[in-house]
């Protein structure tokens, strides 16, 4: 298994964090890659999955299953996309925001994960939370809710 992480500071409240990371209308601002959701349980993000495509050339469909949710606190989710099947953490703690995921290559070896899938899949996450964390700050200065 391999494991990618970052966090980012937050200038905003955990309740309106979290209200902008589930807000799957605002994904193509931070999520790197975002084309649309395909389908979403009436459940989602507490429980449930959401399905979305990226754009050409990037991850495909990804599919993630909810494994656990707290308010406030972040949300667990099975991963599956063309190269890999994980674990994805989202905890958001007063002033912070942090994404893991945990990841196994579908194909391929140590070699090809070190050189080229978690390079990827670092800067993902990285650009995710730092893009997440700019959108919230954005909003709290433009008072958009």
């Amino acid at each position: 298994m391999s494991r990618v992480r970052a966090s980012a500071a937050l200038a905003d409240s955990i309740f309106h964090a979290e209200e902008l990371w589930y807000d799957t209308a605002r994904w193509p601002s931070f999520v790197p890659g975002f084309g649309r959701v395909v389908s979403v349980d009436a459940d989602w993000p507490r429980g449930g999955s959401i399905t979305w495509d990226s754009r050409p050339g990037g991850r495909g469909r990804v599919i993630e299953d909810v494994t656990w949710f707290s308010p406030r606190e972040g949300q667990d989710a099975r991963v599956e996309d063309a190269e890999i099947t994980g674990t994805q953490r989202l905890r958001f703690a007063p002033g912070r925001v942090s994404l893991e995921v945990e990841y196994r290559l579908k194909e391929g070896n140590v070699v090809r994960d070190l050189l080229l899938v978690r390079r990827r899949m670092h800067r993902v996450v990285r650009t995710t939370v730092r893009r997440f964390a700019i959108e919230l700050t954005a909003d709290r200065e433009l008072h958009v809710r």
